[in-house]
């Protein structure tokens, strides 16, 4: 199936890469923020990286209910937005596997 909007899982995939790419660019601008007294691009990429946060929780509990998700699941995909290349880790390891299984 790969990456697609049709499905609500689908739609987590392309989320937490999405997400993960933005954690990624507010690592970048930390630095410029508090090291080169530029705050701007960390305040955009914070606000983006906020949106893309809320929609990817948001969509972890739509599929978590749709796909009746144990809550030990739902809170490890929950998590895996917290940690650094956790939802790039999520994506290839279990919402690859259960589109897969469908």
């Amino acid at each position: 199936m790969g990456y697609t909007f049709k499905t609500p899982l689908g739609r987590l995939r392309i989320m937490a890469i999405l997400e993960g790419l933005s954690y990624i660019a507010l690592g970048v601008t930390m630095p410029l923020k508090y090291l080169h007294d530029m705050p701007t691009p960390n305040y955009i990429v914070g606000m983006i990286h906020g949106v893309l946060f809320i929609v990817y929780c948001l969509l972890v509990i739509q599929v978590a209910i749709k796909m009746n998700w144990k809550l030990q699941m739902t809170f490890m995909a929950l998590l895996a937005s917290l940690i650094p290349f956790g939802t790039f880790y999520a994506d290839w390891r279990w919402f690859k596997m259960m589109e897969i299984k469908q």
